[in-house]
């Protein structure tokens, strides 16, 4: 078994998200091959879902919610998935996976997946991502150095710069060699993405629920592999109309329905789609997105495509299925004001924003 698609991390998002994809295009002739995943946490209480990622029959992903603004269920069967692992257990395989089959490393590791640990070093097996990261490109260079891209799809703003930025130092810190160096810039291909797709539970002990919407944009540059061919993959020039769409119309909207939830001190249990049952409130945010967000997005060359992300955008938050509570998008709600609103006006400095300002200097 040969698996050039190396994951790190179990979540349900890349479950639902890349092994999909993957799992979808293996049927199309249009993928790698399968792929191994891998554990990095160690967490005892996901085991259960090691061995059921890689299990024959495959696991399920249900798409329900609105397309063309009909209610859809259909339930797919992924099997993209050869192999599970932990670095915990597996480490020895997990390294020869790496020098020999990869050709494609994926990552999806939390909030905090970047996090060094103090007194963290290359002797073992490392204790954080980023340094068992290191030690399996070490001994991917020793071996040889076959070229090799990295797709993080950590929420992070242009996460494979930031990821290379970190491996350099660190190699730096804990190696010392000139040509490792060299081979982690110049022939490590370390991909910026961008990866959407709103995935409202787990299905256990593997699977997961999601919504149809999807995206995985993923920067254009030389010698870049992509893992498959797929249309929710986006092979752009420019991952920045991407990042603002998302960050200004979609992040914004729910920074909004948080704000009003929060000012009228609604139902604790409210959801997004509750919320916006209410019409007033609804109006409000259409005329926000109308009147404040697209003239913004327009003076940037991006107005059709607000627009279209927009239409796209309500229809998600009316999905009839997912329950996005407004408690949880309510969190660290000033940080959030700052960095959907007021970087949007920042960026948007002619445009009249009083809806949106408002809710800056309440």
């Amino acid at each position: 078994m040969n698996t050039p698609i190396l994951q790190f991390g179990t979540s349900r998002f890349l479950q639902a998200h890349a092994d999909l994809f993957v799992s979808e295009a293996m049927v199309a002739g249009k993928a790698l091959g399968p792929i191994t995943v891998v554990q990095t946490s160690g967490d005892p209480s996901r085991a259960g879902r090691i061995g059921a990622l890689s299990a024959p029959e495959g696991f399920p992903v249900i798409i329900r919610g609105l397309e063309d603004g009909k209610p859809v269920e259909r339930e797919l069967r992924v099997r993209s998935v050869s192999r599970s692992l932990s670095t915990a257990t597996d480490w020895n395989e997990v390294r020869r996976i790496f020098v020999e089959e990869a050709r494609v490393v994926l990552s999806n590791t939390g909030d905090k997946g970047y996090a060094l640990m103090e007194g963290d070093g290359l002797d073992g097996v490392p204790g954080s991502f980023p340094m068992k990261l290191l030690a399996l490109l070490l001994a991917r260079f020793r071996s040889g150095g076959m070229p090799l891209t990295i797709l993080p799809c950590e929420l992070i703003s242009r996460n494979g710069d930031v990821l290379k930025r970190l491996i350099a130092d660190l190699a730096s810190r804990h190696v010392g060699d000139a040509d490792f160096a060299s081979w982690l810039s110049e022939r490590v291909i370390w991909g910026n993405t961008l990866v959407d797709r709103i995935v409202s539970e787990p299905i256990e002990p593997a699977g997961a629920i999601a919504e149809p919407y999807a995206i995985w944009a993923i920067e254009r540059q030389p010698g870049l592999t992509l893992p498959c061919e797929h249309a929710c993959i986006k092979l752009v020039e420019d991952l920045t109309p991407y990042e603002r769409l998302k960050l200004h119309i979609l992040n914004l909207g729910h920074t909004v329905l948080a704000d009003r939830w929060l000012s009228q001190r609604r139902p604790a249990a409210e959801c997004v789609k509750d919320i916006l049952a209410d019409a007033a409130i609804r109006a409000e945010l259409e005329e926000i997105y109308r009147a404040e967000v697209v003239p913004g997005f327009r003076t940037h060359g991006l107005g059709d495509e607000a627009e279209a992300y927009v239409v796209t955008t309500l229809q998600r938050f009316l999905n009839p299925y997912l329950d996005h509570r407004l408690a949880d998008i309510a969190g660290n709600h000033a940080e959030k004001i700052v960095r959907r609103i007021v970087g949007f006006r920042d960026w948007c400095p002619d445009v009249p924003m009083p809806r949106l300002s408002a809710i800056v200097d309440r």
